[in-house]
């Protein structure tokens, strides 16, 4: 009888040392959260150039609303890219573009030469680069945009566009000057056909820092592919494109004026602070 509990006493010794084991055993590691989803290509357009104009303010001291564009490039698993080559093109206040000919309300301004709100970075350890510019105007057609394309390796590995909410855009539009226009935006973010089939990956965090917008932009791309658009032939607008007003003008008191989008006149002052 001494021997049995004895050996019970051992055995009840040795589960207990066993659970104690197991107790203190890791939890298992939690799954790493996947990566988001890779940014969404956009139609190039036919004003890029490919000019690898290392800087980092494009505006060359053009009217507007100073905007930093801001730009995280990340690769398939959601680590940073660095050293790519970022390229940033975007139209002025009045919705021309630098370098081509047929800009302006009617498609007789020719900008060839010029280089306003173009620029080359390369991102950082961090696959960061920013760029300072001033807020985009419109042309017909087009919601308000940023191009942009990045390169990796010397190849183009995302073409695409970086769209603003359209509520600031029509405050601006309405209220500055440098921005007016003899008529009115013709199309939003909800009707443009490139920004609706881009996404919300292409979709601008936009906030206010001191005396200027910030829109931010995390490029999600994927090394092992090719995802640049390819580029159309060039064809300088024409005709009703940039056409200003029609035969007989406006009516008295100007071009009719359309409604901002609600929450338009809360904007300014209220967006988020950098």
């Amino acid at each position: 009888m001494p021997d049995k509990i004895a050996l019970t006493r051992r055995g009840l010794v040795a589960v207990a040392l066993a659970g104690s084991a197991t107790a203190v055993l890791p939890e298992p590691a939690a799954p790493e959260p996947a990566p988001g989803p890779l940014t969404a290509p956009a139609e190039e357009g036919p004003f890029y150039l490919d000019l690898d104009l290392q800087r980092a303010d494009i505006a060359e001291e053009l009217a507007g609303v100073p905007l930093d564009i801001a730009f995280a490039v990340q690769d398939e698993t959601g680590a940073p890219l660095p050293g790519a080559r970022i390229d940033v093109w975007h139209c002025d206040a009045q919705g021309r573009y630098s370098g081509f000919p047929g800009q302006g309300e009617d498609g007789r301004l020719d900008l060839s030469g010029k280089t306003f709100l173009r620029g080359s970075q390369i991102a950082g350890a961090d696959g960061r680069a920013r760029f300072s510019s001033v807020y985009p105007g419109w042309y017909p057609g087009r919601t308000t945009h940023i191009h942009f394309k990045i390169i990796d390796g010397g190849t183009a590995r995302l073409t695409s566009q970086i769209f603003l909410p359209d509520a600031l855009s029509e405050f601006l539009y309405a209220n500055l000057g440098d921005y007016a226009r003899g008529r009115l935006r013709d199309t939003l973010n909800s009707t443009d056909g490139i920004a609706l089939a881009a996404g919300e990956t292409t979709r601008g965090e936009l906030r206010e820092a001191a005396g200027r917008y910030v829109v931010s932009l995390r490029a999600r791309i994927d090394r092992k592919t090719v995802r640049a658009v390819p580029t159309p032939p060039f064809m300088p607008p024409r005709g009703d494109r940039f056409a200003g007003p029609q035969p007989g003008g406006f009516p008295p008191g100007g071009p009719p004026r359309r409604p901002a989008p609600q929450g338009a006149e809360r904007l300014r002052g209220l967006l988020p602070k950098a």
